[in-house]
C-alpha cells in the first residue's frame, strides 16, 4: 500500500505509492506497476486515496499515442481517469471538499493517472459519492456519465417527449446517456450488436438496429442523435433527423471540428469538468437512474494482466473493468 500517510496533526507526508504508468507510448506491453511520488496537491486540487478506478476505451488510444497532440511527450505517464475515493489532501482555495470526504470523479486528459494507490484531481472534476453506492459503481460513472449527460442535456438540449437516437447504445456512453434520456422523459431509440438486442430492450430501447442499418426507415423521427462511436455516417445521421434536431458526436477528428464549426446540426463534443454535471450525473445513480454494471473486478496488482486481456483477448461483456486498492 501506499506510503503517504496524515499524521496526528494533520499533515501529508509522502515517500511513494503504486501506480500502473509507461515510460513511452505504445501497446500493453509498455505498462508497469511501478512506486511513484505522488504530487502535493496546487491550488485548487486535492489528493485522493484511490479505492477502485474503472477503465474506458480512451485509456487504450491515450496509451497508444493516438492523442499525443494533446497529451505530450512528458513520462513516465500514469493511466486511467475514472476514480471513486477518499481526500487525503486539499491544495490552496479547496472549499467543497475536505479531508476524509468520500469522493468521485476523474482526472484531466493530460494528466490521467487514476489506476493507482493516490492520484491529484482537479476540485470541479470530484464530487461527493453517494453512500449507497458501492466503491465500484462510484468507479464506473465520471468520465462516461458525464460525458454523457453533456451530449445529451446541454449539447443536445434534450427534454421531456423528444426521442434520441444513440448509435453505439450499449457502450458505457451510450447506456448512460440512454439512461439519463429516458429519466428525463425522452424516448431513446440505438443500434448496437444483432445479438444484444434484448440488452438494450430491457433498457428501454426502441426502436432498436444493427450497427449496419438503413437510416431512411427512420427517416425524421429523432430530435437528438448521439454518436457515441463516431462511426455513423453523417448522411444518415441527417436522415434520422427531425427539422430543427442537432447531431452529437465525440469523436473529434480535424475534419469534424471544421464540420462542427459551420452552421448547421452537427457539433463535436469534448466533455468537460463542470461540478454541477458531474453532481446531477452521481446522483442520478444515487437514485438507481443511472447503473453501468461491473463485470470484472481485479486488485491494482493483476491489473496490467487484466487490461492486456480487455483490450487484446477476452474483453469482460455486459460491463465495464473496475480496478480496486484493496
Amino acid at each position: 500500500m501506499s506510503s503517504a500517510d496524515i499524521t496526528a496533526e494533520g499533515v501529508l507526508t509522502m515517500t511513494t505509492a503504486k501506480r500502473i504508468q509507461y515510460h513511452h507510448y505504445g501497446g500493453p506491453e509498455v505498462l508497469r506497476l511501478e512506486d511513484f511520488r505522488p504530487a502535493r496537491p496546487g491550488p485548487g486540487e486535492v489528493l485522493i486515496r484511490v479505492r477502485a478506478a474503472a477503465a474506458n476505451p480512451m485509456d487504450r488510444k491515450i496509451r497508444n499515442g493516438e492523442m499525443k497532440i494533446l497529451t505530450g511527450r512528458k513520462f513516465p505517464r500514469g493511466l486511467g481517469h475514472d476514480f471513486a475515493g477518499v481526500v487525503a489532501a486539499a491544495g490552496e482555495g479547496v472549499t467543497r471538499l475536505g479531508v476524509g470526504d468520500e469522493v468521485l470523479g476523474g482526472t484531466g486528459l493530460k494528466a490521467a493517472g487514476a489506476f493507482a494507490e493516490m492520484v491529484v484531481a482537479e476540485e470541479k472534476a470530484v464530487v461527493p459519492k453517494p453512500a449507497n453506492l458501492s466503491w465500484e459503481e462510484a468507479a464506473t460513472i465520471p468520465v462516461v456519465g458525464l460525458t454523457a449527460f453533456q451530449a445529451v442535456v446541454n449539447t443536445g438540449e434534450l427534454h421531456a417527449g423528444q426521442a434520441v437516437f444513440i448509435h453505439g447504445c450499449l457502450g458505457g456512453v451510450g447506456r448512460s446517456a440512454a439512461q439519463i434520456a429516458l429519466a428525463r422523459g425522452a424516448s431513446v431509440g440505438g443500434s448496437c450488436r444483432d445479438t444484444a438486442t434484448r440488452e438494450a430492450r430491457s433498457l428501454g430501447i426502441s426502436p432498436i438496429v444493427d450497427f449496419d442499418f438503413d437510416a431512411t426507415k427512420l427517416a425524421k423521427r429523432f430530435d437528438v442523435v448521439f454518436d457515441t462511436a463516431g462511426t455513423l455516417p453523417i448522411s444518415a445521421a441527417q436522415a434520422l433527423l427531425k427539422p430543427g434536431g442537432r447531431i452529437v458526436d465525440i469523436n473529434p477528428t480535424p475534419a469534424k471540428f471544421l464540420r462542427s464549426a459551420l452552421p448547421g446540426p452537427y457539433r463535436v463534443l469534448i466533455g468537460k469538468p463542470a461540478v454541477a454535471d458531474l453532481d446531477a450525473v452521481a446522483q442520478a445513480a444515487a437514485k438507481g437512474l443511472l447503473r453501468l454494471p461491473v463485470a470484472r473486478r481485479v486488485p491494482l496488482g493483476e491489473a496490467i494482466a487484466a487490461l492486456t486481456e480487455l483490450e487484446r483477448d477476452r474483453p469482460p461483456q455486459g460491463g465495464k473493468l473496475v480496478i480496486t486498492t484493496e
